[in-house]
């Protein structure tokens, strides 16, 4: 991972874009996180809007939440409700 002050960033934008294939860019103020440039390559613009929508995040969360304490229901049985064969082991 590559840090940069903010104050400090003296090359253009394309220029740390180029490097986030290989490590994401921390941009920093006065030594505290403001920003990251990741690369987001094979992501769709959906899964990045999603996953950076604080909203969407709280539902996750709290579904994930909601898990851990109450347990879900196995794959296997919700394709038994469903009348869904298990896929084959080539699909």
């Amino acid at each position: 991972m590559k840090t940069v002050e903010v104050e400090d960033a003296a090359a253009s934008l394309a220029h740390y874009v180029r490097g986030v294939k290989k490590k994401p860019v921390i941009l920093t103020r006065k030594g505290k996180p403001v920003a990251a440039l990741i690369s987001v390559e094979g992501a769709d613009w959906e899964s990045i809007s999603l996953s950076t929508n604080p909203k969407f995040m709280a539902i996750i969360e709290e579904s994930r939440r909601q898990l851990r304490t109450e347990g879900g229901i196995p794959s296997a049985e919700v394709r038994r409700r469903l009348g869904i064969d298990k896929p084959s082991a080539g699909k």
